[in-house]
């Protein structure tokens, strides 16, 4: 029997992951406690979408389990042991906001966590694949040292800087940086997952996301800023852009194209490997420009106000570079646009909303 192991599977990359998966592996076992109900209130709670996977596909299999918790963890490999050849790891906790409220909570999460899945596949499943989903937030605020240029809707680095010209690699510094406390547990995850990949010689890769987004997003105010744009522009909810002019710029991955990258690792794994994770140029967009988007499709004006107070750590300009990735695995490319990614959300939430807006 093939078993895929996926955490925090009734997440946006996580669900992605289950639907992806579900005909590849005899048997998907989903670990999510929901929990990110706990950070972000029940608005973003994620029960709805675990009740979907568990009508959608026979071969799933819910474990409501904390992955702090290493004693109920060690159950699951211990049952499924070398049946176990994938395991995906996409719980955590994700807000750099949220983190400085309970930094005990989000370390131990992301960190002892990820700990616990590393050790468990080591002893039980050592020839399995392990996928993390890590963040750019590893680079800390670096990024906004690099020579920016100011136009009319966007920040972007400047012309001369030719080694930037298609995003950020992973030759970037994360030392020397403000993080968040939330990258420096996934800085301490990041790097034991390498650490366990070329020190035990495990199949690990670690793949850093910029805005990683799709249809399924359970976007916050604190987290998932594309879908929580569409949400209030669908909803006419007021949208607070936090500093640098709103020009800051993202690149966004549909959550597909992010799972297809890890198939297509799963299929020729590497030994503890990084790679940034995101959208690149083509599916770039500023604050500004992502509004403006937003209005186009929902059909609304956006109702949104400006604080001068930018994030802590936040990044004035990331666009991943991903050519380390498409070097190693030549078959990949994106599959969804940006303009695909929002009609999706828009399309979506109509549906998820469609009681609000008809009171």
């Amino acid at each position: 029997m093939n078993i895929a192991i996926i955490t925090g599977s009734s997440g946006l990359i996580g669900s992605e992951a289950v639907n992806f998966f579900s005909n590849k592996f005899d048997l998907i076992i989903g670990i999510d406690n929901d929990m990110r109900a706990y950070f972000f209130g029940k608005e973003a709670s994620t029960a709805w979408n675990n009740e979907k996977l568990s009508e959608s596909h026979s071969n799933f299999l819910h474990k409501n389990v904390d992955i702090r918790n290493y004693n109920d963890l060690e159950k699951i490999f211990q049952e499924y042991s070398t049946s176990i050849k994938l395991i995906v790891h996409t719980a955590a906790q994700p807000s750099h906001d949220w983190a400085a409220n309970e930094p005990i909570t989000d370390f131990t999460v992301n960190a002892n966590g990820t700990m616990n899945l590393l050790e468990l596949t080591r002893l039980h499943s050592f020839d399995a694949t392990f996928i993390f989903t890590s963040t750019n937030k590893v680079y800390g605020d670096t990024p906004n040292r690099l020579p920016l240029v100011e136009s009319e809707t966007r920040w972007d680095v400047a012309t001369d800087h030719k080694y930037y010209a298609e995003g950020i690699d992973e030759q970037m510094s994360i030392d020397h940086t403000k993080h968040s406390l939330f990258g420096a547990s996934k800085v301490a995850a990041d790097v034991m997952c390498q650490e366990y990949g070329r020190y035990f010689g495990m199949n690990i890769g670690i793949f850093r996301g910029g805005c990683l987004t799709g249809p399924n997003h359970s976007g916050t105010q604190l987290h998932g800023f594309l879908a929580y744009l569409m949400k209030c522009a669908i909803l006419k909810d007021e949208y607070t852009v936090f500093g640098y002019k709103g020009k800051q710029v993202r690149d966004n991955i549909h959550s597909w194209d992010l799972v297809n990258m890890f198939w297509h690792f799963h299929q020729n794994p590497k030994k503890g490997e990084v790679y940034n994770a995101g959208g690149g140029r083509t599916n770039s967009c500023s604050m500004i420009e992502a509004i403006k988007m937003c209005e186009e499709v929902s059909g609304n004006k956006m109702n949104f106000k400006y604080s001068e107070t930018n994030r802590i750590g936040d990044h004035m300009w990331w666009i991943s570079d991903l050519g380390k990735f498409k070097t190693d695995f030549p078959d990949w490319t994106w599959k969804y646009s940006l303009t695909d990614i929002l009609s999706q959300m828009h399309e979506n939430m109509i549906v998820r909303y469609g009681q609000t807006l008809a009171q």
